[in-house]
This record gives C-alpha cells, structure tokens and sequence, in this order.
C-alpha cells in the first residue's frame, strides 16, 4: 500500500508539473467566472433559477470538454512510459505493477476531477455569499455524475494506453473512439439502424451503451423530468427505468463501464513484455 500512495502522489506531482493540467485548470475556472460574468445566476429557465441554472449549465460544458481532455491526457500514461523507456528503470525498484497501475490510475483521477470539483465549489461558495440559495440535493448529484464521466472515461483512457505501443498511436485510438461515440451521440448511426426497421428499444439499448448518450439524457432528465426533447424514445427509458431509475443508471454505469476497462487495461498490462 505505501508503493501504491506513492506512485499515485507522484503522478500528481508530474501531472501538477504538466502544461496541461494548468490549461485544464483555466479552463474549468474561467467557465465558472463567464457564467457569473454573464448573469446565468439571474436567468430563468424551465423553472430552474440561480445556482441550479449555473450546475446545469456547467454540467452541460463539462460533458463537452471533460472526456475528450481526459482522454487525450491519460492515454500517455502507459504508451509514454513504455516509448521513453521508464519500465527497465521501474523493474529495478522494488515497486508491484499493481502498485504502479492502480497508484497511477487513483493520482490521474484526482488530478483530472478535483480542478472540476473546486471550480463548481468555488461557484457555489460565491453563490452563498451573494445569498442565493443553494440546491445541495443537486449539488451533490451533479459531484457523483461528474466523478462518473471522469473515471468513465479515465478507464478506457488506460485501456487504450496499455493496448497501444507508442504515444503517437495512443492518441489516435483515443480520437477514434471519441470520434465514434460522438458519431452515436448525434444519431447518425442510430437513424440509419432505424430505417432498417430496427426495433426503437434495440436502438435506444444501443445508445445508452454510450456513455456520452447517458450523461446527455441525465442532463435533458435534470431539466426535464418527461424528457420531451427525446421524443418517442423517452416512453422507452421511463418505462424500463423510471425517472429515479435512470438517474441512478447514469451513475452506476460510467462507473461500472469504467473500471471494468481500467481492470481490463491492468490485465494486459500485467502480462504484455514491459520493456
């Protein structure tokens, strides 16, 4: 377990070191700024007013850029090790793999979430000084739906890091697969199934396998309860699940999708020629 607290404190630092992560920071922060700068807090929306409105819309902004930013640095993780050459010095220290994995994955985690986590904080502890009232069922809600798409797709970034032989390939897996599951989230293979006389629940099974479709439908559920933005499809989710039925989905899923790809990224790491 020390080797293990270890690893992960120093992926933390690296990545803190990192020029990334500084831009990531920015990022999430100045969203959180613009959205006060512009009044969000004021605005009235289908009911949903002052901090509820500004967690919506971060949520919103966050489903676009938090996967593909986690991605793109976490698939360098273990191709980048490997392509610099840093296993035969890790093979020569008395540090499990195991150890080193995991210990990676957890400090990667926190250095992806905590800067999304403490920009929303931040927005809420600003909010309550202002004396607007604050949601904290909601509040609470959106933090687990935000820890579920960042370990979501923080698996599968080390999935394809350990499958890939270089950084180079790393990356371009990593587009891929963002790339098709953006070619989901719009429909455009799903309107295709369709017009094949696919059954709509085999069709809305097959997007809800997409973990970016299930935090898009947890957003539209937030807003709207009757999902009327759906469609059709909406009879098919809230018969099968139910509106506490999909919230709770929307949470469990990424996590389970999530770690069964980082074990199966640990699996092929364990047994593939390190060096």
């Amino acid at each position: 377990m020390k080797t293990f607290w270890l690893t992960a404190y120093t992926d933390i630092l690296e990545s803190l070191r990192a020029k990334w992560f500084f831009a990531y920071t920015l990022v999430f922060g100045g969203i959180v700024a613009l959205l006060f700068v512009f009044g969000v807090t004021e605005s009235r929306v289908m009911g949903f007013t002052g901090m509820s409105r500004l967690m919506i819309t971060y949520l919103q902004l966050a489903m676009a850029i938090l996967p593909v930013f986690v991605l793109v640095t976490t698939v360098r993780s273990v191709a980048g090790d490997r392509e610099a050459g840093v296993y035969e010095y890790l093979l020569s220290l008395p540090i499990g793999l195991g150890a080193w994995y995991w210990g990676k994955l957890l400090g990667r985690f926190a250095v992806v979430f905590l800067p999304v986590f403490l920009a929303m904080l931040g927005g809420i502890a600003w909010g309550g000084l202002k004396g607007v009232a604050i949601p904290w069922a909601l509040f609470a809600y959106y933090t687990g739906l935000l820890m579920a798409m960042a370990w979501c797709f923080l698996g599968i970034g080390m999935l394809l890091s350990t499958l890939a032989r270089s950084a180079d390939v790393a990356q371009a897996a990593a587009f891929v697969v963002w790339l098709t599951l953006l070619l989901f989230l719009d429909l455009i293979l799903l309107g295709i199934m369709i017009r094949g006389h696919l059954p709509v629940e085999s069709a809305v099974a097959i997007a809800l396998a997409n973990p970016l479709q299930v935090f898009r439908t947890a957003a539209m559920m937030l807003l709207d309860q009757q999902l009327v933005l759906l469609g059709p499809s909406a009879y098919v989710i809230l018969d099968h699940f139910g509106t506490a039925g999909y919230m709770t989905y929307a949470l469990t899923y990424p996590l389970v999708l999530g770690s069964l790809c980082a074990g199966a990224g640990y699996l092929l790491f364990r047994r593939s020629d390190l060096p």
